[in-house]
């Protein structure tokens, strides 16, 4: 499936090629801090099926648990995250999905780091909803 995407301010644009099958979420504790959230989505893709069509990312490195250096991208005006990817040789990026213009077509099939989990993750759709709130 073909699908593309920008950064919050439109800096930066993007498309790529995923498996809508392949999409998942991330509880790691770095994806729950970097992300500013509870999780994380996003899907595994081959590098050479993402284009940059507009704008230059900036890139975080970073350690990750298994102990190898992951660089991350992200916009350096509005600071959306991109992707992420092996720091040496990258053939594959974790594509980031927020960004995506078909981000509702896109449920994600499988979780990671489920253990990092947040206890009330699987709770909020129980909670109180207000379609819009008053600014």
């Amino acid at each position: 499936m073909k699908i593309d995407g920008t950064c919050h301010c439109g800096e930066i644009a993007w498309e790529a090629e995923i498996d809508p099958q392949a999409i998942l979420v991330c509880h790691c504790t770095d994806c729950q801090v970097l992300g500013g959230g509870a999780f994380r989505w996003g899907t595994l893709i081959a590098k050479q099926d993402f284009a940059l069509l507009q704008g230059t990312p900036r890139f975080y490195r970073k350690t990750a648990a298994s102990g190898a250096l992951r660089d991350l991208a992200f916009c350096g005006t509005c600071g959306t995250s991109l992707y992420g990817t092996q720091a040496e040789n990258p053939t594959h990026l974790s594509l980031r999905l927020s960004g995506a213009r078909q981000a509702r077509e896109l449920a994600p099939a499988m979780q990671l780091w489920s253990e990092s989990a947040l206890p009330w993750v699987s709770t909020v759709t129980k909670l109180p909803a207000i379609a819009q709130p008053n600014p």
